[in-house]
């Protein structure tokens, strides 16, 4: 081919390799050199290019590096006479020069997306990020986001939740193959939790519905029980066990009623004495009795008037005081200690126990006409152990929130050790489950991304070791067998590499000295295949 032919090519190779495209003679001087533009680099003429050089000394087309720009792909072709030879220089210029200008502009898109914005490497590695008002964030630097190494792997915008905030979205989007960016908006977030929060303040309860948790059909049924009846004014007695989250109903059924502006205002029977109980109930006139105040104090029932009256653990009021209880009940009206007036109450009662009300009438612990006074509507929560699929669920809500509480970073649960909380029985139920995730985070360290059964309470996790290691099980019929016991110590040694190879399949196959198709096979036999998606 003529050197004419060749120079007619190359400002088209130049075009489609996104850099320059030379021709040199065979001794690797450059004749000439075209930019991305189609525009001769007549400085570069005479110059010797070393990969033409190499290529004719092989006799074969070689690839290697630019001279020009490191890191920039080349390759040369020996053609005759001739060496042709391209690079893509200038693509990777703008490249570089397009990162260090998204980089430079990450606190204006923070600002403007009214979140952080971030930089993220090809594994979702966080390289740099800024917070809207401009300052850097190196709390979560270096850190790997799934969903930003989701995206990259993809090579397709990932929308979902953020992990930084609860509530606040983050998208993030590959811009190469070698890194990407992403921002959320979790100041909006903020702002709708701090209004909503004051929104709760100002009805004096902080519950509704929507904080109740769970996709449970136990769940989902009391729920839509306890919001049919929100309306109504009729007594509400609500069982359930401790740490279910009784208060919880009673609030979200108070917010989601008429009342919802009015008062809410709730009494522990169990945490008080009986005289105390008595004056916080029916209040007190002056002079009633010794530290009366001066001019006396409203009770319970008047400041709940117009609203709702919480009556918790109702079960552990004095037989004494469930005779009063029950003439308000019935009369609507209260008198105060020391006091003759009755004074009107418009009041809904909601009351609640964990205890059998009915065994405590037959035990002559409770009185039978307030039973039936206070249970016109009743309401039983499900214990956790009856909803186990919303385990999960309240798990990583729970993480979240001591994420930001302890400045951790927790992205995930160990497959591991979900079914260790799936298989606990939870006698304190939610607020159990809430006690576990919070000492959980205490013990885990700044840089981990995965919630491990090390990290449980030493009543779950010496459970597990009961179970699964097979250096202490001790074999019996029906128990763990030899099988059983090599499964999960594999399982424990393929998590580890994935772990220590940051989820990378090809390296984690190369630590443990398999192919990367067994290392599928074993994830998919012993159930791991979710642990790298």
């Amino acid at each position: 081919m003529q050197l004419e032919s060749f120079l007619k090519l190359l400002p088209i190779l130049a075009k489609t390799t996104g850099g320059y495209a030379t021709i040199t003679d065979r001794e690797g001087r450059r004749l000439r050199t075209f930019d991305f533009n189609g525009n001769e680099v007549i400085k570069l003429r005479g110059e010797i290019y070393e990969l033409a050089l190499q290529a004719v000394a092989k006799g074969e087309p070689l690839v290697g590096y630019s001279q020009i720009v490191e890191q920039a792909n080349a390759w040369a072709l020996p053609l005759g006479g001739y060496v042709l030879s391209c690079s893509n220089v200038e693509r990777l210029k703008r490249e570089q020069n397009f990162q260090e200008a998204l980089q430079r502009a990450l606190p204006m898109i923070a600002q403007v997306a009214g979140g952080e914005a971030v930089l993220f490497n090809d594994l979702g590695e966080r390289w740099i990020s800024y917070n809207s008002d401009g300052t850097e964030r190196k709390q979560f630097k270096g850190k790997i986001s799934n969903q930003a190494r989701k995206a990259m792997e993809m090579q397709e915008p990932v929308v979902g939740k953020s992990f930084s905030v609860n509530g606040a979205m983050a998208v993030r989007i590959p811009i190469n193959e070698k890194f990407g960016f992403g921002f959320n908006n979790e100041n909006v977030a903020r702002q709708h939790q701090k209004l909503y929060d004051e929104v709760k303040k100002f009805n004096q309860t902080h519950y509704t519905f929507e904080d109740i948790l769970g996709e449970s059909e136990a769940l989902n049924k009391t729920k839509s029980m306890a919001k049919f009846v929100a309306n109504g004014i009729s007594s509400i007695l609500i069982y359930g066990e401790t740490g279910t989250g009784k208060e919880l109903f009673a609030q979200s059924i108070h917010n989601a009623s008429n009342r919802r502006n009015k008062p809410f205002v709730a009494l522990n029977c169990g945490a008080l004495p009986a005289t105390l109980i008595e004056s916080n109930l029916f209040g007190y006139e002056e002079g009633a009795f010794t530290g009366a105040k001066k001019g006396g104090s409203p009770g319970a029932f008047e400041q709940a008037n117009g609203g709702t009256f919480f009556l918790d653990e109702v079960s552990e009021m004095e037989l004494s005081l469930q005779t009063k209880l029950l003439r308000v009940l019935q009369e609507r009206e209260v008198v105060r200690i020391g006091g003759f007036k009755p004074l009107k109450v418009d009041v809904r009662v909601i009351a609640s126990t964990n205890k059998d009300l009915n065994e405590l009438i037959s035990e002559g612990k409770f009185r039978q006409d307030l039973y039936y006074r206070l249970n016109v509507v009743q309401i039983k929560i499900p214990e956790l152990r009856e909803r186990q699929g919303d385990i999960s669920l309240l798990a990583r809500y729970f993480i979240k929130k001591y994420n930001n509480f302890f400045g951790k970073s927790i992205e995930d649960i160990d497959h591991e050790t979900l079914k260790v909380l799936q298989n606990h029985t939870w006698p304190g139920n939610v607020r159990e489950l809430q006690n576990c995730i919070e000492h959980a985070m205490n013990m885990v360290e700044r840089d981990d991304s995965i919630l491990l059964v090390q990290h449980l309470p030493s009543y779950l996790h010496q459970r597990v070791a009961q179970v699964y290691d097979p250096l202490v099980v001790e074999i019996q019929p029906g128990g763990l067998n030899l099988s059983d016991a090599l499964k999960v110590t594999e399982r424990t040694i393929i998590k580890k590499a994935l772990q220590v190879c940051k989820y990378k399949k090809v390296k984690a196959a190369q630590l443990l000295g398999i192919s990367t198709t067994t290392l599928w096979r074993r994830l998919t036999e012993l159930g791991l295949e979710k642990e790298v998606d």
